[in-house]
This record gives structure tokens, sequence and C-alpha cells, in this order.
């Protein structure tokens, strides 16, 4: 079972993003807050849950979290600023949205852009260390999913019901036969062999 927090006295606020590694679509973040001694059996990093398991802790997160939030930075400004720095600000992002403020912000990851004047902890795997980072996981996860599953109905061809965007083998045959669409990040190596698509 994860931990329930990093601290016993401090609000501590749990931060992850995905879609990072997409070739289109936004990515997302989200930030969440758990009872101090919250605790879940099932609760983990969302790349190692079923959807239909992510689906269901989606809404019991929202449910028992005593504060969570979204943040969504587009395709175009990971365009403009890069996916690292789009990763940080969609974070900050969900930050913003709180309704209550935390004392210690647990990042998922290796890095992170200071959040005004709160205290972070970067740690690596967080998602399947900290219950308040896999909560972030799951809503940042089914938030984007969802995202995507309605470019799919706009953009059929490329599999993104099934990729969520991310570089599939189906992902690319799309590109090659139907080309970029307004989603894509054209700062992002989207064919191997770096066809002229543009």
């Amino acid at each position: 079972m994860l931990r329930s927090s990093f601290t016993k006295d401090l609000t501590e606020a749990g931060c992850d993003e995905a879609g990072r590694g997409c070739l289109a679509g936004p990515v997302v973040a989200a930030a969440v807050i758990l009872p101090k001694k919250y605790r879940h059996k099932l609760l983990n990093d969302s790349k190692q849950l079923k959807r239909e398991a992510r689906e269901e802790l989606r809404y019991e997160i929202q449910k028992v979290a005593i504060a969570w939030a979204v943040g969504e930075v587009s395709h175009e400004e990971i365009d403009q600023i890069n996916i690292l720095n789009a990763s940080f600000k969609a974070m900050h992002l969900a930050l913003d949205k709180l309704n209550e403020s935390p004392q210690l912000l647990l990042i998922d990851g290796n890095r992170f852009k200071p959040y005004r004047d709160i205290r972070h902890e970067c740690i690596i795997k967080g998602d399947a260390t900290y219950l308040s980072i896999a909560a972030a996981s799951v809503l940042a996860k089914t938030y984007r999913d969802d995202l995507m599953q309605n470019l799919a109905n706009q953009f059929p061809g490329y599999g993104w019901e099934t990729n969520v965007g991310y570089p599939t083998e189906a992902h690319r045959d799309g590109i090659k036969q139907f080309g970029v669409t307004p989603y894509h990040r054209r700062s992002f190596t989207l064919l191997p062999e770096q066809l002229e698509l543009f």
C-alpha cells in the first residue's frame, strides 16, 4: 500500500501530469490534497491501473479529497515554451485552482519550478509511493483521456481513442496517411524520418 503522507502535520498536495510524451493534445496536471490518514488498497500510479479502475478511483478521489483541481496547457503553448515548462505550468495552474492552500507540494519526478513560496519535494516514482501523487496521476490521466477521446471523434485515423496521442505505430501510420492535425505538437518528432509535413 502507498504511503498516506510525507509529513505528520503539514497539509500536502500531490502533483502529477499526464501526456508529456504525447505527439498531440495538451499536457494535463492535477493537484490533490487527501485527508491525512486516508488509505486505499487499489490506488496506485495511473499507468499501473486498468481503465475501469481509473474511472472508479476518479470519482472516489473527487469525493474524499479535501481539495483537487486540474490544469492544462495546450499543444500550441507546448510548442512555444517546451514540454518541461508546459508540465510545470500545468501543475501551477492546478495549484492555482485549489480551494485550500497546501503547506507542502509532493511532485512526481526529479524537477519542478517552485510555486510561490511553498516548499516542495520532488519524488522519483512518486505516483507509486504516495497516495496524493497517485491520486493526482489518476485525475490528470482520466481528464486528458476524455479530451483525447473527444478529439478522436473529430480526427479519426490516428488511434487516439486508444493511444491518447502517444507515439504508437497506429498513430505514426495515421500521420503518414493523413498528415498532421491542428492538435499535433509541431516541436515534436512526429515521424522518425522527419517527412516534409509542414
